[in-house]
């Protein structure tokens, strides 16, 4: 794939990387596929507004922390075990299991995956640590889990939404699907499914038990009241600082094939001659067929302007839950209900996707994420009790 040009897809057909060994199932009868080119002006992105400055004064009136001293604090949630097996996880795949209540609850969903082998290129942040996050909605509020491999445990982070009111900061609930989260240096890429990107900074977290005016005890409430901070009973918390937003407005409520795209997924690719965020759609059958995309990140690392997208295409699947490029090779999670997903291995060329190979994968596959030191691309299950964390050997991630 050639990047800093403009290119199409035609047809939806691949081939497996190596280094993936999953029983196939029986190939699917081929559906009907929209070939018509995605336009690139459909996804240029310009800057939201600035959440500076209530950023800024939320930082003078609570204690400031990072995700070390998160990681460091007390009160994390430990590793659970035995949940590859209701997952369907497959063999010799690395699994990580969250704790019985956040495996079995139905209030809050796991989507999008990324690791410290995405945000920086020696895989290792401050203080040695390999961080793994995974966001989760429950319809109206979303969460980010930053998980330690090495304690075995993790910690939640409540995402909210920074404001003024009455000349006071304060934030409220973010009420988006987060289908899909991307980190690159300090940066955490959320995506918006109607509107685009929205941006956080690793370093703008937040401690309210540390904090004089924070309240991290439960409680329902949410921002400013009573001149206390409250989070739901969130320790930790991470205001929104930027966003990015489609040039040409909002999207729908379902697929078009044309227009601004529906956000449901972003990945990193750090081994293309210049990183990129990919973002891709999730659609029905019966409609047109997703669209895919990249824009580089060294331009969403500007405050202001419009970033042009440098390649986009039209995906190989419908029902796409996730997807992440490395090294020219392509990996898409595919969802079917009740079903065991689909894992769906290709490549493009010029003139658009190789024969696809599909194998079948655990429950509920959600995003994908390359960690290129390990050679596994990861992804989670989101089924209540059929839910993991999970990474598969892929050699051509590395």
């Amino acid at each position: 794939m050639t990047s800093g040009r403009w290119c199409l897809a035609a047809v939806p057909l691949a081939v497996a990387a190596p280094g993936v060994a999953y029983a196939a199932p029986p190939r699917p009868a081929s559906a009907a596929v929209d070939t018509a080119a995605p336009d690139p002006r459909d996804f240029d992105l310009r800057r939201g507004s600035d959440r500076g400055p209530a950023v800024r004064e939320l930082g003078r009136r609570l204690h400031r922390s990072s995700v070390g001293g998160l990681l460091a604090s007390s009160g994390q949630r430990r590793f659970g075990h035995g949940c590859a097996g209701p997952a369907a996880v497959p063999a010799r795949s690395l699994v990580y299991c969250f704790d019985r209540h956040d495996t079995d609850t139905h209030d809050w969903v796991p989507q999008g995956v990324t690791s410290v082998s995405d945000a920086v290129a020696g895989e290792r942040w401050t203080g040695g640590s390999r961080p793994m996050l995974v966001s989760w909605h429950n319809g109206g509020r979303i969460r980010l889990t930053v998980v330690d491999p090495d304690r075995r445990s993790y910690r939640h982070v409540l995402l909210v939404e920074p404001k003024f009111e009455g000349g006071t900061a304060t934030y409220s609930d973010i009420g988006i699907h987060a289908g899909g989260i991307a980190w690159y240096g300090n940066r955490l890429y959320v995506a918006d499914t109607r509107h685009g990107i929205r941006e956080f900074d690793l370093r703008q977290i937040y401690d309210l038990a540390r904090s004089r005016g924070g309240v991290a005890g439960h409680s329902e409430r949410v921002g400013l009241q009573g001149g206390k901070y409250y989070a739901h009973g969130f320790r930790f918390l991470m205001p929104q600082t930027g966003s990015w937003r489609f040039a040409r407005g909002r999207t729908g409520g379902k697929c078009r094939g044309t227009g601004p795209l529906r956000m449901s997924w972003v990945a990193v690719d750090r081994t293309a001659s210049r990183h990129v965020l990919i973002a891709g759609e999730y659609c029905r059958p019966g409609g047109p067929q997703g669209r895919l995309v990249t824009w580089p990140l060294s331009a969403l690392s500007r405050s202001s302007g419009t970033v042009r997208p440098d390649w986009g295409a039209t995906l190989p699947g419908y029902r796409i839950q996730g997807g992440v490029r490395a090294n020219g090779h392509w990996w898409f999670t595919q969802n079917r209900g009740e079903q065991r997903g689909l894992l769906l291995v290709t490549r493009h060329r010029g003139s658009g996707w190789d024969r696809v190979q599909r194998r079948t994968i655990s429950h509920g596959p959600e995003d994908l994420s390359c960690y290129r030191g390990q050679h596994r691309v990861w992804t989670v299950a989101e089924h209540p009790r059929r839910r993991a964390l999970w990474g598969f050997r892929a050699d051509a991630c590395g």
